[in-house]
């Protein structure tokens, strides 16, 4: 086989740039879980009713989700650069707005302004790390840093929630935002220089936008109503059939314009197909469970918002290990699936710990070691799973390569939000009836029991998703480690035996 070249030298700024680069990614991951800690406090400040309070969080994702495709073409169009400060710029503004939030229209507005600039913001985060780092071993340094990030940035969003809502007030928790992104805008500024020729001026599919928005808006809301209003509800359905009839058109638009936002080739590939779909079921699973022990350490254990925030930690230590100590250090020598396979099943077994949660259980005795081998085996995974979801790709197609992650890990998001919730709800429903007996004796004692089963019954469905997760990560992808030469460009494809050579062969576009 011959060796790949690429006459592009490494650009000598691009370390710093990283930096900055991952300042703006822990931004946009931590605001996702930041402002759950608030949303209380906010409600009752702004005199939000229970029925509108979900908007805090839906108005985000709504916006976040629709337009993460679209964010990712308008990087490749008017350059990742330009569109990452734009994002960032917007993104301040939008959190400065939210943090002097009036009443809730205004944070309403303001959340989905955050959701706009944040679907700017991520895909070129990510595509700029793809044409940047070419060497395979710096490539999966500098992945390795973005995948704990994209990991670990929830839980660190809970600690910084809790912290900031429990010392000065709720507004802080949209206030803070602004100096992360002046500082990592200025430096992007400056520092960062993407590659010449990786712009893709094809002009702007305007039906696949529309189509793309308004199909994952509904996929989207459908997930967050069914959480609230129960799956049977009429609109909750219609939401689902219309993102059904949506994305499929989406799908036929892409195969046949001649410049589609989505080139099928980004997702018909069986290794970018198998980390977007093994990552989005591993978030499914994530997502839920920072829901039930943020619930769990709180209500159950009394945890207080700055306690519960800290007892995060071991996941978020779990995840730095596992993403930049062991997937970074063997992603080199051993092919993606051999890390994301096993990964993906040691997080299960953390989660399978969980499932013996009681009102009484120990934290240092079950959670904290749960809670570890939960982020050693996300960091481990996650780590090649970025890398692989943009190698391979033509540098004109990074910034939908990176949206595609975004997006998997958006409707991971919001599914497993609802899916787990409305599980938990129903065992804990199911629980109570059967144990009245205990109710006339000890309501409160029942209503903690009957939460507790409710997560439990959740968590283990949680543990069968990672499961799956792990199935499809190592039968989808077959990609060999890493040559030891540049990256972008060429995707290596490993023998059955997981036997690579050194040198790999590149991907024929579709």
């Amino acid at each position: 086989m011959s060796k790949t070249a690429d006459i592009r030298l490494p650009d000598p700024s691009r370390w710093k740039a990283l930096a900055f680069i991952a300042l703006a990614q822990l931004m946009v991951v931590l605001d996702a879980t930041i402002v759950n800690i608030a949303l209380p406090h906010a409600q009752t400040a702004l005199g939000i009713s229970d029925a509108n309070k979900q908007w805090v969080i839906t108005a985000y994702a709504l916006a976040f989700g629709g337009l993460l495709l679209f964010g990712g073409r308008i990087a490749d169009l008017w350059g990742r650069k330009r569109t990452f400060v734009v994002g960032l710029i917007g993104f301040a503004l939008a959190s400065a707005l939210g943090g002097a939030a009036q009443n809730q229209g205004m944070l309403f507005g303001s959340r989905a302004l955050q959701g706009v600039f944040g679907a700017l913001l991520a895909p070129a985060a990510l595509s700029l790390l793809a044409v940047m780092f070419t060497d395979a071993k710096e490539r999966a340094k500098a992945f390795g840093i973005y995948g704990a990030i994209a990991g670990g940035g929830g839980a660190v969003g809970l600690i910084l929630g809790g912290f900031l809502t429990q010392v000065l007030n709720w507004r802080w928790t949209f206030f803070v935002n602004i100096p992360f992104a002046v500082i990592a805008a200025a430096g992007a500024y400056f520092v960062i220089r993407e590659p010449a020729g990786s712009r893709n001026r094809s002009p702007l599919d305007v039906p696949g936008v529309v189509l793309s928005a308004l199909g994952l808006v509904s996929l989207v809301y459908g997930f967050t109503r069914a959480e609230s209003a129960g799956w049977s509800d009429a609109l909750t359905i219609g939401m689902f059939v219309a993102s059904g009839v949506l994305l499929l058109s989406f799908v036929l638009t892409e195969s046949r314009v001649k410049s589609p936002l989505l080139p099928l080739r980004v997702v018909l590939d069986r290794n970018r197909g198998g980390v977007y779909l093994s990552l989005g079921l591993a978030i499914i699973a994530m997502f839920g469970l920072f829901l039930f022990l943020t619930y769990y350490l709180q209500v159950v254990k009394g945890y207080s918002p700055i306690r519960t925030g800290f007892a995060f930690l071991p996941m978020i230590a779990g995840m730095i290990t596992g993403s930049t100590q062991i997937g970074a250090r063997l992603m080199t020598r051993v092919p993606a699936r051999k890390l994301m396979g096993p990964g993906f099943l040691t997080a299960a077994v953390g989660m399978l710990l969980l499932t013996q949660l009681e009102i009484g259980t120990s934290y240092v005795g079950l959670i904290l070691p749960a809670q570890l081998l939960l982020g050693l085996g996300m960091g481990t995974a996650f780590m090649p799973a970025m890398s692989l979801a943009t190698h391979g790709v033509e540098p004109r197609d990074s910034g939908v390569a990176s949206a595609m992650v975004n997006t998997s890990q958006q409707v991971g998001g919001a599914i497993g939000t609802a899916l787990l919730n409305t599980i938990a709800a129903s065992a804990a429903t199911a629980y109570a009836s059967s144990h009245a007996a205990l109710g006339a004796r000890n309501p409160e004692l029942l209503k903690l029991q009957s939460m507790v089963h409710g997560f439990t019954g959740a968590i283990w469905w949680a543990v069968g998703i990672l499961v799956v997760a792990s199935a499809i990560a190592v039968t989808f992808i077959n990609a060999g480690r890493p040559s030891a030469g540049p990256a972008t460009g060429s995707s290596g494809s490993g023998d059955a035996d997981g036997v690579e050579d050194e040198f790999k062969v590149p991907v024929v576009a579709h």
